[in-house]
């Protein structure tokens, strides 16, 4: 059976459809439909329009200034737009981008349990890491997943960063991770 996104979100949302025994979706499960959504839409913002505009056609470049200089916003500015306005929003979950190489060094781990994640994620690739940790009052199930270069636009970024503490990356690494925090209930 095909899911449509939006049925994806749907269900990562907690909602479900009318079935005898009303199913419940696992905090795991609710993360990684989540994670799918961004992480399709990430990749589609850096290589349809910021790798394309900017290094293809040289239409327009993407900055951290984007403002001022008239530009693209960057993909982790997009992620981090997102992530604010669904905090905003709504209580049920937060994300981050976040790595053990941040060029802004407000996106490095905050908490053991998300250093730990970074490290693994870092050294497995393509498999996630979960685990569950409490902040303040609250149980939250934490997942995060790897961060990859999908395009020249992030290799060139982060390498040629004046603020970046790594200067290596080549195209397919994990530079990062993507972090979803779901309370406990």
């Amino acid at each position: 059976m095909k899911v449509s996104r939006v049925m994806t979100v749907a269900l990562a949302a907690g909602f479900t459809a009318a079935a005898p025994a009303q199913a419940q979706v696992s905090y795991k499960d609710m993360a990684d439909a989540l994670h799918a959504v961004m992480e399709s839409d990430r990749t589609v913002y850096t290589r349809m329009v910021v790798n394309r505009l900017q290094n293809e056609e040289k239409v327009i470049k993407a900055s951290e200034h984007f403002k001022d200089d008239k530009a693209l916003p960057l993909p982790a500015q997009m992620f981090r737009f997102g992530s604010e306005m669904v905090a905003e929003k709504k209580k049920s979950f937060s994300y981050s981008l976040q790595s053990l190489w941040p060029v802004n060094r407000q996106n490095a781990p905050k908490t053991a349990l998300e250093k730990k994640g970074l490290e693994a994620v870092a050294k497995e690739g393509g498999k996630p890491f979960y685990g569950e940790e409490t902040l303040g009052k609250t149980k939250y199930f934490t997942a995060i997943y790897a961060d990859k270069a999908v395009a020249p636009a992030c290799v060139t970024c982060h390498n040629d960063h004046k603020d970046s503490p790594r200067k290596d990356f080549k195209i397919g690494q994990t530079m990062g991770g993507v972090v979803i925090r779901i309370p406990m209930k």
